[in-house]
This record gives structure tokens, C-alpha cells and sequence, in this order.
């Protein structure tokens, strides 16, 4: 680990260098490219600095007892090297964590489908308040939402609904939403007051650009129709919904929210790639195969990842045997404790799998 966090210094200092030249500091898209290098290395560089600088406290005191006969510089050495070996431990677990190889999606906008598994309308009063709950944590985190298709129920609910995120490294917050959420609650529409359970699945993709997976023009089938509401009112007059179909893998999307069909085709389009590319990268990464089928599941309310369950104002993440007592915040966007749970989480089964 010494060897390769030299070498990240090393590199850090050679993007410095590079920033400061002509050749550089004239191009525009150049500079940023380095400079964003550079600033992906400046928390390891910085605690890595850190750590030398307690290593050679440490080495100091260690000289000193081995040859000083004083006896209160001695003590003050004993107390130096105590101090530094906490340090140095402190500084090596946050550079493991710092030397995680990071997730090449993390910093990538996001495309969410929330789809109503069993339940009924609870089902889809449920994946209505997931969204909502998706929607205050992005106003929370500054980040922008844009509905990309959705198909409502009659009740306010959601048959289904995606939607993309934009902002600073959403995929890293929003990975780990991906699976069966499970609700647990006395309906509106229950007289007896009796506790049901529902369901929805989440998917969570990270957006692909047209340079992260190329879509032949040619294997798409693209049908366009009527727009239609809640028992198939009629939303519009002209056909502006959009239908693609990826023929060589079946995959199917439709988008209908625009007006406009231009527009809806083109976030079709997104919804298309950001699709495609999760399964060539699921492809590529044999330990995470058939990730995105993973997620959705079959909407059946024994397959779960978190249960909401409000008599009890609980949430719990299955995953991690996380429980909260304050679902009703959670609700409402605070979701930031539980993110920030799965991700130690995950950083602590890499650093198992590499010890």
C-alpha cells in the first residue's frame, strides 16, 4: 500500500505541474479534464501527509528512547510515540478507505423507476410516496428532478414512474435504493382499521450518454400513440406518445408525460441507454450479474430490501439490520442516515474482501 500511495503523490504532482502549463491553462476542456484528476487524488495525497508526518514523529521518538538517558525526555518520547501510533492507525484505516476502488458510476446523474408491485391501489399510493420521499431528499441535496414517464392511478397513486436525477454524485446515494420495498399500514380505503402490506420495486440506473453505449438507429422500433390518463381519458388530441422497442434485446420503453413527441422520445431514449448500458455493464462484471433484475424482483411482498412500517413510525433496512424509529422524517426526505449507513456498509465488505 506504501508503494502505490508514493506513486498517487507522485501523480498528483505531476497534474499540478501539467495545470500550470501553456498547453493546458489555454484549452479550457484540457484544464478541466486535469484538474478534475487532480482533485479526485487530493483527499489521499492530504491524508497520506498526514500519515508521514505522524511516521516521522514516530520514528523521532523511537530515536530517542533508544539513545537518550534523560529521564523526562524519555517520558515526553513515550508520550509521542503513543500519540503518533494512534495516529498512524487512524490515518491507514482512512486511507483503505480512500484506496476503495471507486465506483466508475458514482458521480453519474440517475434514472429511478418506481413500479407497484402487490398490494392493489395501496401498492400504488405506496410507489407514489416513494417518489415523493425521492423527491425531498433531491430538493434536500440540491439536486433536480424531471419525470421521464409515469402511468397514475385513479387514487393519486403510481402504476409506475421514472424520473431522472441530476446533480453531484448522485448514483453514489441513490445505488443502494434498488430492490423491493415493503409498506405496512391501515389503508385509507380500510374501514376495519386492519394493518396491510404492500408492495413496489425501485431500479436504479445510472445515466448513459450516447459515448457510454451506442445505439444502432437500426435495431430500434419506435411506435408512436394517443397519450392517455387515469381509465385511458384522453390527455391529448395528437399522437405524442413514444414507444421504443430495442429489437436485439427486447427491452421496451415508453414515454408519454410531453406533450411533444420529440421530447418524449428523446427521454425515452435516456430511460433506452441508461437500460442497455446497466446490462452491458452487468455483462461485463460477472459478480454482479442480472443486477438490475435483481432489483426490480417480481413486486412480491416477500421479496424486500427495507419495510416501512407505520403503526410502529419503523423503518428497517434488511440488508444491514438498520432500524429507525422516525419513519415519519424519513418520509419526508430525510433519508440521508440510512444512505450513509449502506455506504459504510459497503466500504467495510471492501475492505474485508481485500484483507
Amino acid at each position: 500500500m506504501y508503494q502505490k500511495l508514493l506513486d498517487i503523490t507522485e501523480e498528483h504532482a505531476r497534474l499540478n505541474e501539467r495545470m500550470s502549463t501553456q498547453e493546458v491553462a489555454s484549452n479550457p476542456s484540457e484544464f478541466a479534464k486535469v484538474a478534475k484528476a487532480q482533485s479526485e487524488l487530493n483527499a489521499v495525497v492530504q491524508s497520506f501527509a498526514k500519515y508521514q508526518d505522524a511516521e516521522s514523529r514516530s520514528k523521532e521518538a523511537e530515536t530517542i528512547l533508544s539513545d537518550e538517558s534523560d529521564a523526562e525526555l524519555r517520558e515526553m518520547a513515550e508520550v509521542e510515540r503513543d500519540e503518533t501510533k494512534v495516529e498512524l492507525d487512524s490515518y491507514e484505516q482512512e486511507l483503505k478507505v480512500l484506496l476503495i476502488p471507486k465506483d466508475p458510476n458514482d458521480s453519474k446523474n440517475t434514472i429511478v423507476e418506481i413500479r407497484a408491485g402487490t398490494g392493489g391501489d395501496e401498492a400504488g399510493l405506496f410507489a407514489s410516496d416513494l417518489f415523493k420521499m425521492y423527491e425531498r431528499f433531491a430538493e434536500l441535496k440540491h439536486w433536480k428532478i424531471d419525470i421521464l414517464n409515469s402511468n397514475p392511478t385513479g387514487l393519486g397513486g403510481f402504476k409506475e414512474i421514472t424520473f431522472k436525477i441530476d446533480g453531484d454524485n448522485v448514483y453514489s446515494q441513490m445505488k443502494f435504493e434498488g430492490g423491493g420495498h415493503r409498506v405496512q399500514r391501515v389503508p385509507a380505503t380500510e374501514s376495519q382499521g386492519r394493518v396491510h402490506t404492500s408492495a413496489a420495486t425501485v431500479a436504479v440506473l445510472p445515466e448513459a450518454e450516447a459515448v457510454d453505449i451506442e445505439v444502432d438507429p437500426s435495431d430500434l422500433q419506435i411506435d408512436v400513440y394517443r397519450s392517455s390518463g387515469p381509465g385511458g381519458q384522453s390527455v391529448n388530441t395528437t399522437d405524442s406518445a413514444v414507444r421504443i422497442t430495442h429489437k436485439p434485446t427486447g427491452v421496451v420503453v415508453t414515454c408519454q408525460d410531453e406533450k411533444s413527441q420529440h421530447k418524449n422520445k428523446a427521454k425515452a431514449l435516456q430511460v433506452l441507454r441508461a437500460r442497455l448500458l446497466q446490462a452491458k455493464q452487468d455483462e461485463e462484471a460477472a459478480l454482479r450479474s442480472d443486477e438490475r433484475r435483481s432489483q426490480v424482483g417480481s413486486g412480491d411482498r416477500s421479496e424486500r430490501i427495507r419495510t416501512y412500517n407505520f403503526p410502529q413510525n419503523r423503518l428497517t433496512d434488511h440488508r444491514i439490520n438498520l432500524t429507525l424509529h422516525r419513519l415519519e422524517q424519513v418520509m419526508q426526505g430525510e433519508l440521508q442516515e440510512v444512505v450513509d449507513a449502506l455506504v459504510t456498509a459497503d466500504r467495510a465488505s471492501h475492505l474485508a474482501a481485500e484483507s
